[in-house]
């Protein structure tokens, strides 16, 4: 059995990702989706399952935050950030999380921890992630696949200053421009500003700077 993992896609699906995922008998999103278009256009090619991550809004109401699936035998955890995952992962083959946009593969007893990164809109430097697993005889045998990025392709803060573009959203947000709106004028990604603003209104009194930390920069 083929399956392919993905998560973060923030309202993009790569070509690239369209071309790995052929093939595959199952498809597994770990979140922060960003439309309900994604997951249809995913489950053309495999059934698909998917849980809701902190960006995911309305539209996503009816996805599980957790979920627990079996895949040819493989006993899979799927929730979006890790922090989540149960500490007692005894029984479960895989446990997929998302959330950092950062591949990670590590295993925890019996059980493969894996964060395939982000393949939707670049996150600063970081590379742009999937993964493919085969499970054949009762093993899973996972294989990263990273996706060129070229000059002018979608990204969230390429070669810019970050800090800066935090400024910006804040301004704009307190102003009440949506993201669509503040990238049209400034040229930063919807989703990167919708995760700024969702930050900034969430946690009162937040610096520039605090925003930096909870993303992780």
């Amino acid at each position: 059995m083929k399956i392919g993992i993905l998560s973060d896609t923030h309202g993009l699906l790569r070509p690239e990702v369209l071309d790995s995922l052929e093939g595959c008998d199952a498809i597994l999103h770990g979140g922060d989706i960003n439309r309900q278009s994604i997951l249809d256009r995913l489950g053309q090619i495999a059934p698909v399952y998917a849980v809701r991550g902190n960006n995911d809004k309305e539209w996503a109401a009816q996805l599980p935050e957790f979920l627990d699936v079996s895949l040819a035998g493989m006993r899979v955890y799927m929730t979006h950030r890790k922090k989540d995952l149960p500490e007692d992962l005894t029984g479960y083959d895989l446990a997929v999380y998302g959330h950092s946009h950062q591949y990670e593969e590590r295993r925890q007893g019996h059980t493969l921890l894996l964060n395939p990164g982000s393949c939707g809109p670049r996150r600063f430097h970081l590379p742009i992630t999937m993964a493919v697993a085969e499970i054949e005889d009762g093993r899973i045998m996972v294989t990263r696949v990273d996706i060129p990025h070229e000059a002018g392709s979608t990204t969230a803060t390429d070669g810019v200053d970050i800090k800066r573009q935090i400024e910006i959203v804040m301004q704009e947000t307190d102003k009440g421009r949506s993201p669509a709106e503040i990238e049209q004028k400034h040229g930063i990604s919807a989703a990167l500003a919708e995760q700024i603003a969702r930050l900034y209104v969430t946690h009162p009194g937040v610096t520039a700077d605090g925003i930096m930390t909870k993303m992780g920069l």
